[in-house]
């Protein structure tokens, strides 16, 4: 493909939301370069073959958050995308006692429960019907621009007015539930409803997920919701598998975008993005020097990276410069992939394998949670560490070779900050305590592993480009959410600086596998040009 003179927009980052946004504004007709600094597309959402004959997901595992309207609109499915599900969805071992299974059907969850608790088994069905109904409000929203805090128009505010209804719909029970439910602590929430402490942590342990808070924090409640859309509620979590791994999503992604006249190239680092005498971003220069020209540029990099150091606190107002500067992002994540001989064998658990084709949860009690977070208050790993592994080669034995697993362990809390040592020192002992913790609920697990790679907060920022290994771009907190995401006077996916763009995880609506944000943005992006006068195809 020959270069144009000057791309209709250039996008910074292979991500999943990327590449939705260049596949969006190249089908409307836009033409389209995309820049990943990376070898491989994806950026947390990729496959890679660290180990020789093993393809492991780098990032995140599961895509059951992907929003329908991003399948249905870039027609996926029609392109090659399968998604596997498991009949279970959370199996949480316990050393010395029953396991807990929770099932895709909320009927056998709930016989599962009665060992625990019969009271917990019959409050368990309410349960997943109000976190249904209350997720299915949130889910409304994923797809919508946050209103302006001043000058919104009608047309701006008519979708969040019929979002109002819906919520006025639900009831006056309902909708005081729903509004006295989205600060609350999980703790609290859970505490109301049920007794087991291990149903509490599993159910719990959604609401912590990728931040560095414990269950006692308001707002983990609604993070519960935003974990159970698309119908997971029966676990708090969605869960959904990509057929050949996460970074297959990327790859059915990028075809999408090439099949509509986009340019993707790897390998491509930006370092800095281009502003012109009129104050306006007009192209983006390399590491190697080179410099492309673009009438607008859109980033899939988190907003501190993409304005504090691609572009540059010079450009910004100082007040803006500081609300950049105050982004919110305090990585505590790290995954642990392993490769097995053979599966691990946890005690006490059923027969056969099924158990072990959903997520894997070490969380056996709320409180086990805070004193996890507790640890990272003070720039300490958890010695007692929340986890959540997949075993991903038990549903696609593609991905590994014949007989052998891959088990991907997702591990809180781990600062980015260590109070004392460096992570080049705790990597190795992070590691040994994650297996360490594992082989206590599945014992002999160690002598299972043939090959380990630890990925850490700081590798998350080093190699994907997370500042402080935020797998969120910025913590999901209330005060960083909605128009307030990534910061007050950039909820809209527009920066302070005109013809620059944020598409990216730290936008509206957050973390998580969802396409939302890369979606919206390119709605807002074809918008601007419409007022502009540019007639091209909407989304």
């Amino acid at each position: 493909m020959s270069m144009p003179e000057k791309y209709d927009a250039i996008l910074i980052g292979a991500g999943h939301n990327g590449l939705v946004t260049a596949a969006l504004l190249a089908r409307a007709g836009l033409s389209v370069l995309v820049l990943e600094q990376r070898k491989s597309l994806g950026g947390a959402a990729a496959t890679e073959e660290i180990f020789a004959g093993f393809r492991v997901n780098t990032g995140a595992d599961d895509a059951g958050l992907l929003h329908p309207e991003v399948l249905r609109h870039l027609d996926l499915e029609r392109q090659g995308l399968q998604f596997v599900e498991s009949p279970v969805l959370a199996f949480a071992p316990q050393p010395d006692g029953p396991p807990l299974t929770l099932w895709r059907d909320p009927a056998k969850s709930s016989s599962e429960i009665a060992r625990h608790c019969d009271d917990d088994a019959r409050r368990f069905p309410e349960y997943c019907r109000l976190v249904q109904r209350l997720s299915a409000l949130l889910q409304g929203m994923m797809t919508l621009t946050p209103p302006r805090l001043h000058k919104t128009s009608l047309a701006e505010a008519y979708p969040w007015m019929k979002l109002a209804l819906k919520v006025k719909g639900l009831g006056k029970r309902d909708m005081m539930e729903f509004l006295r439910l989205l600060p609350m602590p999980v703790y609290d929430f859970l505490q109301e409803r049920f007794k087991s402490p291990l149903l509490q942590g599993v159910l719990g342990s959604a609401g912590v997920s990728g931040i560095r808070f414990g269950p006692r924090a308001a707002g983990t409640t609604f993070l519960l919701l935003y974990h159970s859309l698309n119908g997971g509620a029966p676990a708090g979590r969605a869960s959904r598998f990509v057929r050949g791994g996460m970074g297959r999503l990327s790859h059915v992604l990028a075809e999408a975008a090439a099949k509509c006249g986009a340019e993707i190239r790897t390998e491509s680092s930006v370092s800095r993005i281009l502003v012109d005498d009129q104050g306006r971003a007009a192209g983006v220069a390399l590491a190697t020097g080179e410099e492309l020209p673009a009438r607008s540029i859109v980033s899939n990099a988190d907003p501190r990276r993409t304005l504090m150091d691609l572009l540059g606190p010079a450009r910004l107002q100082p007040r803006m410069m500081r609300r950049a500067g105050n982004i919110r992002l305090r990585g505590t994540t790290a995954k642990l992939l392993l490769a097995l001989d053979s599966l691990p064998r946890f005690q006490n658990a059923p027969p056969g394998d099924d158990h072990l084709k959903g997520h894997i949860l070490i969380a056996p009690s709320l409180d086990y949670l805070e004193r996890a977070s507790d640890d990272a208050k003070y720039g300490r790993i958890s010695r007692r560490p929340i986890l959540d592994a997949v075993i991903p080669t038990l549903t696609d034995p593609s991905l590994a070779p014949a007989g052998k697993h891959i088990l991907s362990v997702t591990a809180q809390h781990a600062p980015y900050s260590l109070k004392e040592g460096s992570w080049e020192e705790q990597a190795p002992e992070l590691a040994d305590l994650i297996i360490g913790t594992l082989a206590q609920y599945a014992p002999g697990l160690q002598e299972s592993v043939l090959h380990q790679r630890i990925l850490t907060p700081l590798d998350w920022e080093r190699d994907y480009g997370l500042s402080e290994g935020s797998i969120h771009q910025g913590e999901m907190g209330l005060d960083q959410m909605l128009f307030m995401r990534p910061m007050a006077g950039c909820g809209q996916y527009r920066s302070p600086v005109k013809g620059l763009y944020l598409c990216g995880a730290g936008t509206h609506p957050g973390g998580g596998v969802t396409g939302a944000p890369g979606f919206n943005a390119a709605r807002e992006i074809l918008k601007d040009r419409k007022r502009r006068g540019d007639n091209r195809r909407g989304v």
